[in-house]
C-alpha cells in the first residue's frame, strides 16, 4: 500500500504546491509509482504538471460528493509513473456542501482506498487553510510534510498547525506522524535565511530535512510552462534539491 504524505501549512506562499508537484515528479523519476492529489481549489498543482483545469469534466470535488470514483477522475501526466487526482475552482463549494455529510472528515481517505495499492507514494497538496479540505487530507495521510519559508515570521502559525495535527491524531487518524519540516526559499546570500535555518534546526533538530530548497529562477519559471522543474531544467539547483528530498524520503522509508 502507498505511503500517503500531506503537504500542509496554513500559511500561503511557503512553497506547498511547488513542493507537492516537484516531490511527486522526483519520486516518479526515481521509478516510484506516484499519485499527486490536488486538494486546493486554486488547482495550481494541476497546472504545474500541464493539466488544463478548465477542460476537466470530473475532479476531486465530484469524488468528494460521491458522484465519481478515483479511477473516474484519474489523469495521466507526461511522466510515466506520475498520475493526478485533479481539482478546479468547484472545490471551493465542497466545504459547504459537505457540512452536513456523514463522516465528512474521512471522505478523501475513502476515495484513496480504491487506488492506494496501485502506488508507492500518494502526495496531497493541501489548501492554505486548516478547514475541512485540509482535515480530510490529514485524516487520509500517514504523515505530514511542512514546508517552511526561510524568512521572517517563518514559524508564524506553526503552533496552530501542530495543534491541529495532534487533534487529528487523537480524534481521527492515530497513525498520522510528522514526516518532517522542509526549509524552502533559502537564499544563501542572505543572513536572515541562515538565521532562520539555524533557529528552526535548533528547535526541531532531527525533524528538519537535510534537503533545503533554494530560491531559484528555474523553479519559479517551470509552472508557467506546465512542467515540474526536473523536466524544465534538470541541471538547475531547484531540480537537484527536490531530487535530494525524494532520495531522503525513499531512504528513510518512514
Amino acid at each position: 500500500m502507498a505511503q500517503t504524505i500531506a503537504i500542509a501549512n496554513q500559511k500561503g506562499g511557503v512553497g506547498k504546491t511547488t513542493t507537492a508537484v516537484n516531490l511527486s515528479a522526483s519520486l516518479a523519476a526515481a521509478e516510484k509509482r506516484t499519485l499527486l492529489v490536488d486538494m486546493d481549489p486554486q488547482a495550481n498543482a494541476c497546472s504545474g504538471v500541464g493539466i488544463d483545469k478548465r477542460a476537466l469534466e470530473l475532479t476531486i470535488y465530484n469524488a468528494l460528493l460521491g458522484e465519481a470514483t478515483a479511477r473516474d477522475i484519474l489523469v495521466k501526466t507526461e511522466l510515466a509513473r506520475l498520475d493526478v487526482l485533479p481539482s478546479n475552482t468547484d472545490l471551493i463549494g465542497a466545504e459547504i456542501e459537505l457540512i452536513s455529510a456523514f463522516a465528512r472528515e474521512g471522505k478523501l481517505a475513502g476515495i484513496l482506498r480504491e487506488v492506494q495499492d496501485d502506488y508507492d507514494y500518494v502526495v496531497i497538496d493541501c489548501p492554505p487553510s486548516l478547514g475541512l479540505l485540509t482535515v480530510n487530507a490529514l485524516t487520509a495521510a500517514d504523515s505530514v510534510l511542512i514546508p517552511l519559508q526561510c524568512e521572517f515570521y517563518a514559524m508564524e502559525g506553526l503552533s496552530q498547525l501542530t495543534q491541529t495535527i495532534r487533534l487529528i491524531q487523537r480524534e481521527l487518524n492515530p497513525r498520522l506522524t510528522l514526516r518532517g519540516i522542509l526549509l524552502t526559499m533559502f537564499d544563501g546570500r542572505n543572513n536572515l535565511s541562515h538565521q532562520v535555518s539555524e533557529e528552526i534546526r535548533r528547535h526541531f533538530a532531527d525533524q528538519v530535512f537535510e534537503a533545503v530548497i533554494p530560491r531559484n529562477v528555474r523553479l519559479s519559471e517551470a509552472p508557467s510552462h506546465g512542467l515540474p522543474v526536473l523536466l524544465y531544467d534538470i541541471a538547475s539547483r531547484g531540480a537537484t534539491s527536490y531530487l535530494e528530498l525524494a532520495r531522503e524520503i525513499i531512504q528513510t522509508g518512514i
